[in-house]
Formats: C-alpha cells, structure tokens, sequence
C-alpha cells in the first residue's frame, strides 16, 4: 500500500515562491497518476494539478497556469509541485493524491472521488 507524505509547506511573503513535495513509500509512483490538491479555510478543497503517469502529460488549474509546476522526481519517488508569485489566495493545505489503478489522469482530473490514496497535506500561509 502506497503511503504518502507532503512537506515543504511555509509562511512565504506575497510574490514568494514554494517547493512543495510529495514522497511516496511502499509502491513506485512511476506509473500512476499523482495529483494535488488544496483546501483553504471554509472552502472546498479543489484540484490544482495533476501529471500523469505515462507520458507525464500534466494538467493545471487557471489559477495556477503560468505560476505553478507540477514534476516528477523517479529517483526519489516523489512528485513536486513548484508553486511562484503567491498570492494569499493561495493559502491552504495542500496535498497529494494517487490514483493508483492505471496512469492516466481522472477525467475530469480534478475530482477527488477518483484519487484513491491520499497524504496528509502540508500548510502554506502567504502573508506579509
């Protein structure tokens, strides 16, 4: 069973940048998709990201397109969400997701009910 663990979660100034990360334990992340996700205070947790598993074919919310990246780092069996030009809208927990049974993004990517294995988030606080 795949267990995941987020970290790289901060308190970074507006315009400020974050490496999140995403290491995975107990299976290989190679050929399954990975997404993330985040959930702000009060609000429903939304889809930021996700990279498939294959070809590496990513997808990306509007807000984070141009600002945000998502990556895989096989090496080291994670996945990296590097996240530039903050804004305090973008405070929340993050956290990555799996679905574990075959490479290709959910369609749509964005709902969590097809993420089956999920970590348990790291805090990002933008604020000046």
């Amino acid at each position: 069973q795949v267990q995941l663990v987020e970290s790289g979660g901060a308190l970074v100034q507006p315009g400020g940048s974050l490496r999140l990360s995403c290491v995975a334990s107990g299976s290989s992340l190679d050929s399954v998709a990975i997404g993330w996700f985040r959930q702000a205070p009060g609000r429903e947790r939304e889809g930021v990201s996700c990279i498939r598993g294959n070809d590496g074919r990513t997808y990306l919310a509007e807000t984070a397109k141009g600002r945000f990246t998502i990556s895989r780092d096989n090496a080291k069996n994670a996945v990296h969400l590097l996240m530039s030009n903050l804004g305090p809208e973008d405070t929340a927990v993050y956290y990555c997701a799996v679905k574990s049974y075959g490479p290709g993004c959910p369609a749509p990517w964005n709902v969590q009910r097809w993420y089956d294995i999920w970590g348990q988030g790291t805090q990002v606080t933008v604020s000046s």
